[in-house]
């Protein structure tokens, strides 16, 4: 399973999060987000996939932050067409789409992009664009029948481990990790990611 931890900022909470043993980590750039990262932190991570998150942001944005922060993957939050997925792609951008999850209706039209992302992310459905820390109904996937696989998002806690492995799809492949384990808006609490880790393991 991927685990991501998402919201990162501060150069020494990063490289502390990173010896945890994680796959990818995200880094904000969403600017009415807490957790936007508005310098390149002292440090990036060397051995997990990094990950820029934006919310209908330019081409243009989006590409100038990949080279500055060398990103591996970019993942779009907001209401990004398959075409622009695509435009991205083309460039050879790795992609996470994000969507908002209430009800099975919201599962539709996510059909349109298959073959162009790597992974989706569903995460629950809030006024903004995500960070809610609440989570949705995870039954509503089982009408999830698409061929791209997806990361679990939205209210993740260190208590959810037994709802996780209650919880079954062919195609979940990880987890992504943000407010319920801080001490604060983009400081990650590393003792209780790591319980999280050892419970999913």
């Amino acid at each position: 399973m991927v685990i991501k931890v998402c919201g990162m900022c501060q150069a020494g909470n990063i490289r502390e999060v990173e010896a945890l043993g994680i796959d990818m980590m995200g880094f904000i750039f969403y600017p009415k987000s807490p957790r936007y990262n508005t310098e390149i932190p002292d440090y990036l991570p060397q051995q997990v996939k990094r990950v820029g998150v934006f919310v209908n942001e330019t081409e243009k944005t989006i590409l100038e932050r990949v080279a500055e922060y060398q990103l591996d993957y970019v993942q779009l939050h907001g209401k990004e067409s398959p075409e622009y997925c695509l435009l991205l792609k083309e460039k050879g951008i790795r992609l996470l789409k994000a969507f908002s999850i209430e009800t099975p209706d919201d599962l539709s039209g996510i059909s349109a992009y298959e073959g162009i992302c790597d992974y989706y992310v569903f995460d629950t459905k809030t006024p903004g664009y995500g960070g809610s820390g609440q989570q949705f109904d995870w039954n509503i996937l089982t009408s999830y029948q698409g061929n791209t696989p997806f990361l679990l998002s939205g209210g993740i806690h260190p208590e959810s481990s037994e709802e996780i492995k209650s919880f079954q799809h062919p195609l979940l492949a990880g987890y992504d990790l943000n407010s319920r384990f801080e001490i604060s808006p983009a400081l990650k609490d590393l003792s209780l990611i790591a319980r999280f880790l050892n419970s999913v393991k």
